[in-house]
């Protein structure tokens, strides 16, 4: 919402001189919060967890999806990165790659990438044909006697080259995933609250038909501020609870981050930053386009929002 935003660095300020605690201590800025968060998301994702980083909120859904189906394996996309713990690193290829390599319970699906990947613009089906891949590599799990937590994805691939996957490919991969006893996370890090303008939440360009069971968010949540935050549904939450062993974080949720995050959502929809987006996102698109005619090493321009790739090619 913009370097130093005033009405975020009043919040900061006024709830600092109040009360600052450690999150064992309820606090209404907490409350009210969460309710303002599930707003903005479908009904059934209405637990949340807050923490401090994005990397917490990508290694809980981890934990999460665990417990939850009681199964190890994690399906992501190549050049997938999740995060700086050593947890997801081992999720990202586009770390461990250079590093130690892909353990046994990690599985890595092709990129749904309609330009340059495996199944083009020009492919008869190609929402099926990439969800066809995610079945494949439950298949093959399977007959190696292992189970798939989790599909674990950005709802736009970043790192991977500002992909944005065919609509349909979320509902397709979600049943295979599902079947197999597995749940969906959706990684909204570094495009929700609104960057895709037309929608909150990056993963609603699939459709409102489809809903992940676990999303998790950072980065502009706290608008530089240490806050991040995950949200499933009561049935994976309660699942997580039965084992006794309780989430706590110290600073996750504490009043002044929460006084933050509320600032945040007061100033995306008090300043139309959802439409701002969509209508600088379509400018800038719009001469991109008018440059890639012009220029032959522009291979594609694609995005949606403020969310937006160019492909340099020779």
């Amino acid at each position: 919402v913009g370097h130093c935003h005033p009405d975020i660095v009043k919040a900061a300020h006024e709830q600092n001189q109040l009360l600052n605690t450690n999150s064992r201590y309820l606090h209404d800025n907490l409350v009210d919060y969460a309710e303002r968060l599930s707003k903005t998301l479908p009904e059934k994702l209405c637990i949340f967890y807050f923490l401090n980083s994005g990397s917490e909120a990508n290694d809980l859904a981890l934990r999460l999806a665990r417990q939850y189906t009681k199964h190890e394996d994690v399906i992501v996309l190549d050049h997938a990165y999740h995060g700086h713990l050593t947890s997801l690193i081992d999720i990202s290829p586009y770390k461990f790659r250079n590093l130690e390599g892909q353990k046994e319970w990690v599985h890595v699906a092709p990129v749904p990438d309609t330009y340059r990947g495996l199944y083009r613009e020009d492919h008869e089906d190609s929402v099926t044909a990439y969800a066809d891949e995610v079945k494949n590599i439950i298949d093959h799990a399977h007959k190696r006697g292992r189970k798939i937590a989790a599909f674990f994805v950005e709802s736009l691939p970043s790192v991977g080259g500002q992909i944005i996957p065919p609509v349909g490919y979320f509902q397709k991969v979600a049943e295979h995933v599902h079947k197999a006893g597995g749940v969906f996370i959706a990684d909204e890090i570094q495009v929700g609250f609104g960057r895709v303008g037309k929608h909150f939440w990056a993963f609603q360009l699939q459709g409102e038909d489809f809903i992940p069971d676990i999303v998790t968010m950072g980065k502009p949540i706290g608008n530089g501020h240490p806050l991040a935050c995950v949200a499933t549904t009561k049935e994976i939450a309660e699942a997580f609870a039965a084992t006794g062993v309780e989430y706590f974080n110290t600073f996750g949720g504490n009043p002044v981050s929460c006084a933050i995050g509320l600032a945040v959502l007061d100033v995306i929809e008090k300043e139309h930053l959802q439409a701002h987006a969509t209508e600088v996102g379509n400018f800038l698109m719009k001469i991109l386009k008018e440059q890639q005619i012009k220029h032959p090493i522009i291979g594609d321009v694609r995005g949606c929002g403020l969310f937006i790739g160019v492909d340099l090619i020779k």
